[in-house]
């Protein structure tokens, strides 16, 4: 073999190394180690107005955490604090980030060729002393290198709407635990008057026993409506404490930060609801997870290629080696021997078969599930909308016309009872039915904004569909006829 060929070997072992680093462009973009999160960011910030922290070094930590505190330190949460305390905080979320950074990494590492492996080793002979030499390159992996690349791509692509996705996930269900805080919160406050009225109310019954103007059971019908409600109180507080620990671990706090306010009471309804035309095609638009389902399609189509361009040679090296000799007198080193070898697999037993039906299967499985996200997602947007509607007429419903009529019938037994028509159980039963429908009326209307969290959430992603709250009925008197 003559020089000119030396060469030419040379060349193909390095002219991809150094047509690598000529070509790729974003390498210095993937040596940032936030590269990726402005993708993400922008999915976020359209959907909630947020953008999130990748917290990445003790500064950054710290400097969270003030801001942290700064929202929280002796201020009422509202449901947008929540939700701004939730993305820079939670330690979930940083983790759902730190994704992105694995796959960037993975990306950038497919960009790089393999290094060459070089092998020199010396043999003595009786007058002579041998070096050889040699450099082995992978060839396929030079071969497949821009298919490997598109791959990691694909990965990189769908890493970061996963992230997107789980902070969405974080801000709606943080929006959602507020919400059922709240409305836990005003529900306590109601139990205490309905507590109130209903002790008066068993307290004027013990001393009308004692007078014989009432009867044990009548007594009984007051004491235990009293219990019961006192129960119900009970019980309401422990869901109060469930609902703001629920809200805590979901906004990451501990220690001094949980001393927070909240406010008493939910927000007013809105005068009319949002008009949405084409729900499904803006949820099929806008969906996280739907763009995550065809990244992960496109992935592993392009996963397919790689195995049809590798089907029979899944292995293919060169070797480019050399024999110097030195005569162990003296003299001039000579060149005995070079080669040139290309080593790879023949595909006698494995033809490629099974890996390509392999392949199919899983492009295929993609290609579904995709197809399924599509109709779960237009579903999923009509029925919140139709919710989202129904829950603000239900709401309004209560507001408007159940809680007045109640107030109206308990100011009418209030006048009777002063002009003594009526009895102070009357008007005790008539405050307890005015409060009930007041618990019911926050139900409703917690009901309400839950729905109108999960609209937004079927647009956007990261939906989950809430159940809404179970509401509370106080215990019903039974003396109000003595």
């Amino acid at each position: 073999m003559n020089v000119a060929l030396n060469k030419a070997v040379f060349a193909i072992l390095t002219s991809g190394l150094l047509a690598g680093c000529a070509s790729n462009s974003d390498w210095k973009r993937l040596e940032d180690s936030k590269y990726g999160l402005q993708g993400a960011s922008a999915h976020i910030v359209a959907a909630t107005g947020k953008r999130p922290v990748w917290v990445q070094s003790q500064e950054e930590a710290q400097r969270a955490a003030s801001q942290t505190r700064a929202i929280l330190k002796n201020k009422t949460l509202t449901r947008d604090m929540a939700m701004r305390v939730a993305i820079l905080n939670n330690k979930g979320l940083q983790a759902d980030l730190a994704e992105i950074g694995i796959s960037s990494a993975e990306m950038w590492q497919e960009t790089m060729l393999m290094n060459p492996v070089v092998s020199i080793g010396t043999a003595e002979k009786a007058t002579v002393r041998i070096f050889e030499s040699a450099i082995v390159g992978n060839l396929l992996a030079l071969i497949t290198r821009e298919k490997r690349v598109d791959i990691a791509e694909a990965k990189f692509r769908e890493a970061q709407h996963q992230a997107a996705y789980s902070a969405l996930k974080l801000a709606f269900d943080t929006q959602r635990a507020w919400i059922k805080a709240v409305a836990a919160k005003e529900t306590v406050s109601y139990l205490l008057q309905a507590q109130t009225a209903s002790d008066a109310s068993s307290e004027l019954a013990k001393e009308l026993g004692r007078t014989g103007a009432f009867n044990k059971a009548a007594q009984a019908r007051e004491h235990v409506v009293f219990a019961e409600i006192s129960g119900q109180l009970s019980e309401s507080r422990i869901s109060e404490r469930e609902a703001r620990e629920a809200l805590n671990r979901l906004m990451g706090v501990w220690g001094d930060d949980l001393n927070y306010l909240l406010s008493s009471s939910l927000p007013k309804l809105p005068a009319r609801t949002i008009v949405k035309t084409g729900i499904e095609t803006e949820a099929l638009r806008t969906r996280v997870d739907l763009q995550i389902a065809k990244y992960e399609l496109e992935a592993v189509a392009r996963e397919h290629k790689l195995e049809n361009a590798t089907r029979y040679l899944t292995d293919l090296e060169l070797v480019a080696a050399v024999e110097l000799e030195k005569p162990k007198a003296g003299g001039p080193t000579e060149l005995t021997k070079k080669r040139i070898e290309l080593e790879f697999a023949i595909p006698i037993f494995d033809s490629g078969k099974a890996r390509m039906r392999k392949a199919e299967f899983m492009y295929m499985r993609a290609a579904n599930r995709l197809a399924e996200k599509a109709v779960n997602i237009r579903s999923e947007a009509r029925g919140a909308y139709d919710k989202y509607k129904s829950s603000h007429e239900i709401a309004l419903h209560y507001r408007d016309k159940i809680v007045p009529l109640r107030d109206v019938i308990k100011q009418e037994v209030l006048l009777e009872y002063n002009g003594m028509i009526s009895s102070t159980f009357e008007m005790l039963n008539d405050t307890r039915a005015s409060t009930n429908a007041r618990l019911m009326s926050v139900n409703a209307k917690q009901n309400f904004w839950l729905a109108e969290v999960d609209l937004r959430s079927a647009i956007h992603g990261g939906y989950g569909g809430s159940s809404g709250g179970g509401g509370v009925s106080l215990a019903e008197g039974g003396s109000a006829g003595h």
